[in-house]
């Protein structure tokens, strides 16, 4: 806790709003700017002398709840919020979620990555979006269904997609989905989208079920992988998982290990790629 920096951040908050903004009558002439310390500590429901000792670097920690109520009261935008819980030693409260919704923005960097395969899915494994060069790596598995654009509903209950993977690799990749969903779920609390995903995998996957069970979690934020392609046979590819606004969104990109012939067949794969949707249009 920054007991010097959260003071002077409430105080400056507070001197920035006039009584009519959080809806006070106003009463009389005021000798200084912006709120009265009593009236922050009405607006929050605190005691004024509470309040005192936080402008002056004497109270406590608040709990989040607490801070949550002094962001209320002070009209506090959400990276304002969220630096009042980290001056305060908390960590900021979770991010907005977009859901299924992907930004337009994200959706261009995506088919601006022509020479990387990448990817935009949710925290539970549904892909949302992928590029020319993911579809052609993976396969397109983006879809109005839920269970059918899961990776990791797929994972488990398809054995088509493992064909892609060494069989040796198979068990740890499976660890590796459930470890990283586990660490999502509870990110999200009581969420009935996750109990629901959570209970399908639970009831198809004996194999899922079980690891579910060892309660292992392990975010899975950069990887290597290797992957034995139909068409180019064996690839290693180094994933990395890139930050997006929402809290439940990833933008992951799959690019080839330095000194690697990975890179060369990529090209190929997209040239390859790309002949075939032109013969088949023309076709």
């Amino acid at each position: 806790m920054d007991r010097s920096e959260l003071a002077d951040f409430l105080r400056r908050r507070r001197e920035r709003l006039r009584p009519r903004d959080v809806g006070l009558p106003v009463s009389g002439r005021r000798r200084t700017p912006g709120l009265r310390r009593e009236e922050v500590a009405q607006l929050v429901g605190m005691s004024t002398d509470y309040y005192v000792r936080l402008e002056q670097q004497r109270g406590p920690r608040p709990s989040s709840q607490v801070l949550a109520a002094l962001a209320r009261a002070l009209r506090l935008t959400d990276d304002e919020r969220d630096h009042l819980f980290v001056l305060a030693g908390h960590h900021a409260p979770a991010g907005a979620r977009a859901g299924d919704h992907v930004r337009p923005g994200l959706l261009a960097l995506l088919d601006q990555l022509e020479h990387a395969p990448a990817q935009i899915l949710t925290d539970l494994g549904d892909l949302l979006a992928q590029n020319s060069l993911a579809r052609l790596l993976f396969g397109g598995m983006c879809s109005v269904e839920e269970s059918d654009r899961n990776v990791v509903w797929r994972w488990f209950t398809d054995p088509g997609v493992r064909e892609l993977y060494p069989v040796g690799e198979h068990e740890y990749y499976s660890r590796v989905h459930v470890a990283d969903l586990r660490g999502a779920v509870a990110r999200r609390g009581n969420d009935p989208t996750a109990a629901a995903l959570l209970r399908r995998l639970r009831r198809d996957s004996a194999e899922f079920a079980a690891l579910w069970d060892e309660h292992d979690v392990a975010v899975r934020r950069a990887s290597r992988m290797r992957i034995q392609h139909p068409v180019l046979g064996p690839l290693e590819l180094d994933s990395e998982l890139l930050l997006t606004p929402a809290e439940d969104q990833r933008f992951v990109v799959f690019t080839a290990p330095p000194g690697s012939d990975t890179a060369a067949q990529l090209d190929l794969l997209r040239v390859v790629g790309h002949e075939r949707f032109e013969s088949s249009e023309q076709d």
